[in-house]
């Protein structure tokens, strides 16, 4: 079942086109992920869904609900949409305790009694209850707001960049743990992020954005694996364009003949390959290539490596190689190119 359902969404600011016709349907208990370059309109699109804004054309409904239509506009504080910011947004004036319980209507007791459940679901200590946001971490805080956010108990989540700030290990333990906790509640969720790396782990949809529209929305695995054109999938991750001349289900490229993901396409093309399918040795079975370019990483080594023909494509690979410019190499390919038609 769809829970929220955009609809042709157009947000102008001046000439500007922030968002241009942008359709997007999310499943009830999902976790979406929108994920793009900075100006691309992933958090306009956030503030339109939140309320915080009101698109000039097409729609949004909630639970069968119309939210904006262009002409009329449910305000924020009546869309029961919960939202964790960049920051946390957390007042600094006030305890944990108080941060939860803004605006809850229960009594105080109730309050400490929700608020305590609450930092147990986020993986808290109560004794932290008792804390002004300064005397937290960057991890608790965001954590803290979640814990915030759910006390409204919201059918959807929104999520702001919300893992930005924090150092890279805390970053991933403190996504696991909101993905655990949001997971179990069952509630909808929509991230925006410009990490790609954490929009393919966190969701089970991603959108993928590029000047205010949608360039490919699909399964992590499908939008990685399977992209829409070069430019989705440099910005997914490391991706190696080749060109190549297809017919039967294979391609001849400067890497030699590879099999491809499209058996009906005959004539030239580029085709995609990821790092992790690519084998570089100093001898063994493959297409003969030259390292151009070596700098040690620690265990990997960024390389730069040349094929005939004028081609070369950038690749890390294990620096127990102990390769050198100059050094020629063997190049091996697992699994099939992607093609784009």
């Amino acid at each position: 079942m769809t829970l929220l359902q955009l609809t042709s969404l157009r947000k102008n600011y001046g000439s500007v086109a922030a968002l241009d016709g942008v359709t997007l349907s999310v499943p009830a208990g999902s976790r979406t992920a929108i994920v793009g370059p900075s100006g691309c309109g992933k958090t306009t699109l956030l503030r339109l869904v939140a309320g915080f804004d009101q698109p000039d054309n097409g729609t949004i409904t909630f639970d069968g609900q119309v939210l904006a239509d262009g002409s009329s506009h449910v305000p924020a504080h009546k869309r029961g949409i919960g939202i964790v910011a960049q920051d946390g947004c957390l007042f600094p004036h006030l305890t944990v305790l108080q941060n939860i319980g803004f605006g809850m209507t229960e009594d105080r007791a109730a309050k400490e009694a929700s608020a305590a459940e609450l930092m147990s679901m986020v993986g808290l200590d109560r004794a932290m209850l008792a804390r002004k946001p300064d005397q937290l971490s960057g991890g608790q805080q965001q954590r803290v707001a979640l814990a915030r956010a759910l006390a409204r108990k919201p059918r959807l989540m929104l999520l702001d960049e919300p893992f930005s700030a924090l150092d890279t290990g805390l970053r991933a333990a403190t996504r696991k743990a909101v993905t655990d906790v949001l997971s179990a509640a069952g509630i909808t969720t929509l991230l925006v992020t410009h990490d790609q790396g954490e929009a393919l782990a966190f969701a089970d949809q991603v959108a993928v954005m590029r000047a205010g529209k949608f360039a490919q929305v699909g399964s992590p695995r499908d939008v990685y694996s399977r992209p829409v054109d070069p430019a989705t999938a440099a910005f997914l991750g490391e991706a190696i364009v080749l060109p190549a001349e297809i017919a039967d289900g294979r391609a001849q490229s400067p890497l030699g003949l590879l099999q491809v993901d499209d058996l009906g396409y005959r004539g030239r093309a580029d085709i995609l390959l990821r790092p992790e399918q690519i084998s570089v040795v100093a001898e063994g079975e493959g297409t003969a290539g030259t390292i151009s370019e070596i700098n040690f990483c620690g265990p990997t080594s960024d390389a730069r490596i040349a094929l005939g023909e004028g081609f070369s494509f950038r690749l890390d690979i294990p620096s127990r190689e102990m390769l050198l410019p100059g050094d020629a190499v063997k190049i091996g390919v697992s699994g099939k190119a992607h093609v784009f038609r």
